[in-house]
């Protein structure tokens, strides 16, 4: 028998139920940051592969150099060349190898699967660098449009030199994302073998003289490449420690 307390009088509705707000979708800020990862990690690989296809172009496209055949020198430069065979054989031979390896030192996969063979490809880089700075530092007096290219090209070489010394100072004091960082500059300068080229062939198509395009070159095709390094840099996240916590030195930000 039903209790009458517990009917509601004729003509009044029955009390509703408390409105409760739905619940919010579970794990929707961990799929945003996962998509953004995501995303992230698309945009680095495409400017890995765009970085080494490049890499690989400009390796190809210099290397004729090593054969010494004046046919292939620069017009403009084929007397300095011809009295500075070893020095330009050091500079192209190391700068080909240095801009060809760069590229895989930046890959994490290889990082953590082959550190053997990521410190040997390292060690190799390093030697590449060396002679390559020391090649180029011979013929920079020799370079063209003087003193605007000598002096642009002066300083490249002792910035590669010097963010390379720091790079390997670094992860000998196992300060391996300061390593890392640094890595990210000297590679920054030894690319700007490429994008001297790019420059020169795009201020060409837009009729600018060479010697003024040369000029601009010897600073630009490094300048820009390191404000592009810093700007990764900045924008790469900290990289974990063993405590789970996150370092406050930036990582590179080439890695795929």
């Amino acid at each position: 028998m039903n209790d009458p307390d517990s009917r509601a009088p004729t003509g009044t509705p029955a009390p509703s139920a408390p409105t409760v707000a739905p619940p919010a979708p579970a794990g929707a800020p961990a799929a945003t940051r996962t998509s953004r990862r995501a995303s992230t990690g698309r945009a680095r690989r495409a400017g890995w592969f765009a970085v080494t296809a490049l890499a690989a172009a400009t390796a190809l496209l210099t290397s004729r150099y090593l054969t010494l055949d004046p046919e292939v020198f620069l017009e403009e430069q084929r007397a300095v060349y011809l009295a500075n065979r070893l020095p330009l054989a050091l500079h192209v031979g190391g700068g080909v190898l240095a801009i060809l390896l760069g590229p895989w030192q930046f890959l994490p996969r290889l990082r953590a699967r082959r550190p053997g063979l990521h410190r040997t490809i390292g060690r190799v880089y390093l030697v590449t660098v060396l002679v390559t700075a020391a090649g180029g530092l011979v013929l920079v007096p020799k370079a063209l449009v003087g003193p605007i290219a000598p002096i642009g090209f002066g300083m490249l070489d002792a910035l590669l030199l010097l963010s390379t010394a720091i790079a390997w100072r670094a992860v000998r004091r196992g300060e391996i994302a300061r390593h890392r960082a640094w890595m990210t500059r000297s590679y920054a300068l030894i690319f700007a073998g490429a994008t001297l080229r790019v420059w020169l062939v795009v201020m060409d198509a837009l009729g600018v003289p060479f010697d003024q395009a040369y000029a601009a070159a010897s600073w630009t095709c490094w300048l820009i490449n390191l404000v592009v390094a810093e700007y990764l840099i900045t924008r790469a996240p900290a990289p974990a420690t063993a405590g789970g916590r996150r370092s406050g030195d930036p990582s590179p930000a080439l890695p795929v």
